[in-house]
């Protein structure tokens, strides 16, 4: 009895430290030290929460620089990946088709190169960032259906190539930008140009 009564104040013990305590002084420091990123690096847009810098979104208007596909459909809930294998019949043809979708949305040549991350999903369905050969294949499209002037165009080029995010630590990881906060600067860029 003595051994059971000594088992369970152990128990609560640990229940209140590593289920209370221990989370709540965690969720604290992140608080402190990191509250954007804790809170979900939020995008807000007079006072209004618009999406998150950490979350693709779907752009499929000629207007907005395209994202990556994603096997999800950009739901955070059930992220994750299709498992399609290297050999899958399926994975060929929805690569095929994506690459005819991208090509023919951007009005290119059939024998250009395209970027990987706009033919295939990224593992979790999510990823907000595309290659920056990727937005620059979409910045004339960009600039026809917003009617840009030469000048225009010269600035979307330029907030393409600002927006442009180093790999970390300047060694993991390949250059990207962030098709979210790309589309919100190029609103506020056409916002400046009217």
């Amino acid at each position: 009895m003595k051994t059971l009564l000594v088992s369970l104040k152990i128990f609560l013990i640990l229940t209140v430290l590593t289920g209370i305590i221990y989370p709540l002084f965690i969720t604290g420091i992140a608080q402190i030290a990191f509250h954007r990123k804790a809170n979900g690096s939020i995008i807000y847009m007079d006072t209004k929460a618009i999406g998150s810098s950490l979350i693709g979104q779907n752009f499929d208007s000629t207007i907005y620089f395209s994202t990556r596909p994603s096997a999800v459909y950009y739901n955070p809930l059930p992220s994750g990946a299709s498992n399609l294998g290297i050999t899958s019949a399926k994975l060929k043809n929805l690569v095929i088709e994506r690459k005819r979708k991208f090509i023919t949305f951007n009005n290119l040549d059939s024998l250009i190169a395209i970027p990987s991350e706009m033919l295939f999903a990224s593992a979790s369905g999510l990823d907000p960032h595309i290659s920056p050969e990727a937005a620059m294949l979409q910045v004339e499209r960009i600039a026809l259906a917003r009617q840009f002037d030469s000048a225009q165009k010269e600035k979307l080029v330029n907030l393409v190539n600002r927006s442009i995010e180093k790999p970390q630590l300047n060694l993991l990881g390949e250059p990207r930008i962030n098709v979210f906060m790309l589309n919100i600067e190029l609103d506020n860029l056409s916002k400046i140009n009217k």
